[in-house]
């Protein structure tokens, strides 16, 4: 007989054993009072021995393993071989006859449907009772003495049954909704877990677009301005092409190195803000011959006071704002502002370029992946373009107190 883990199981399977038990006392009961009966011979004493004996054997290992398994076939294999066994037990020795009490939930236990139920309890009912009237010798005494007591055992065989098929709906419509929402509740991790993913591979893929790729860009930008120069003998100036490539190199390694550890700028964890603008500033003004200027229209130790999380935001605004004036624009001057307002920090990069269409589907990642970052801040960003009148980037963080309300 195969038992499962009580965690595993409905709780009205749990509480067999209690049946079980009270099954095999009240058949040991019987067992002892036919034992010790004088009113039984030799030979009827053996065959109810007998009878009780399959029948021990025929739940032990037929019934028991169908009320785990609701079985159909060992299902009514059992309740026929028992209705068997409790009539010729009752026409041999009548004094049996109260064990119906413990077979009676039995054949609730092991029915599907209530029809079958109540069908087969009646077959129990009238094979006991006409074994009763048997025993009596068919009297009309023995009928009418005998029939209340089979209409009582119906009527509380029946409530009985009722109420164990209800407990046992009610189990399996708690054990469907447990299901349903462990499975929900795996659906719902495995849809976090996916998002959580989602949403780091697009920060690393913002982090690496606003640094190692710009950084690749001016490198390569500086490499082939170096080799123009190369060849119209230029020196000096391939020198200082050089050593501008060394320094974004080394630059682009520590923030490679500064991925790998957190998200935190390298240039920020050694410089304020305003130190860190500026520059970038110089350095793209050495790399393109563009005039950037920045400008603070907030005190130094305001700037330097802002969280962390909000001088990364409008750093990377500031550098992704550079890098499209490298690749696009076309200007020949930019101007960063810093600026605090009742709307809280923000900056404003403004150049003469060529400009753009900002609804244009073509503008690019740079852009989007800076409106993510800011929104993710719970700020705005605003860009004002058109061809030929150059480009306005502006980006608004407000303050922590303005953001959580």
């Amino acid at each position: 007989m195969q038992v499962s883990s009580q965690a595993d199981q409905p709780i009205w399977l749990r509480t067999l054993f209690g049946w079980h038990l009270v099954f095999y006392v009240l058949l040991g009961v019987v067992t002892l009072s036919a034992s010790i009966s004088s009113e039984l011979s030799a030979g009827r004493r053996t065959a109810y021995l007998i009878l009780l004996g399959v029948l021990a054997l025929a739940y032990w290992f037929i019934a028991i393993p169908a009320m785990t398994s609701r079985n159909w076939l060992q299902s009514n294999v059992y309740r026929l071989l028992m209705i068997g066994c409790i009539a010729a037990a009752v026409a041999l020795y009548p004094q049996s006859v109260f064990i119906l009490f413990i077979v009676s939930p039995q054949i609730w236990l092991l029915s599907r449907r209530t029809l079958d139920a109540i069908v087969l309890t009646l077959v129990l009912l009238v094979a006991v009772g006409t074994a009763q009237l048997w025993a009596a010798g068919w009297t009309t005494d023995a009928f009418w003495s005998i029939l209340p007591w089979m209409l009582i055992s119906l009527v509380v065989s029946s409530l009985m049954g009722i109420w164990i098929d209800r407990v046992i709906a009610q189990s399996q419509q708690r054990a469907d909704l447990i299901e349903e929402l462990e499975s929900t509740r795996d659906e719902l991790a495995a849809a976090h877990h996916t998002a959580g993913v989602m949403a780091e591979r697009e920060r690393m893929a913002r982090e690496i677009h606003d640094t190692l790729a710009q950084g690749m860009t001016s490198i390569v930008m500086l490499a082939q301005t170096a080799a123009v120069e190369l060849e119209r003998g230029g020196a000096d100036s391939v020198a200082r092409r050089l050593s501008a490539i060394e320094d974004t190199a080394r630059e682009n390694l520590a923030e490679a190195r500064a991925l790998v550890a957190a998200f935190t700028p390298v240039a920020l964890s050694e410089a304020t803000l305003t130190e860190v603008l500026r520059r970038q500033a110089e350095r793209f003004a050495a790399e393109t011959g563009v005039d950037v200027q920045v400008s603070l229209d907030m005190p130094d130790e305001e700037v330097a006071a802002l969280p962390q999380g909000q001088q990364v935001v409008l750093l990377r605004a500031a550098q992704e704002a550079l890098a499209n004036v490298r690749k696009h624009a076309g200007a020949r001057s930019v101007l960063i502002t810093l600026t605090m307002s009742a709307g809280g920090v923000g900056i404003e990069i403004s150049d003469d370029g060529n400009g753009f269409e900002p609804a244009d589907p073509a503008s690019g990642y740079g852009l989007a992946a800076m409106r993510g970052r800011v929104e993710e801040s719970g700020g705005t960003v605003q860009v004002d373009s058109a061809p030929g009148r150059g480009t306005r980037i502006q980006v608004l963080i407000p303050s922590s107190g303005q953001e959580d309300s």
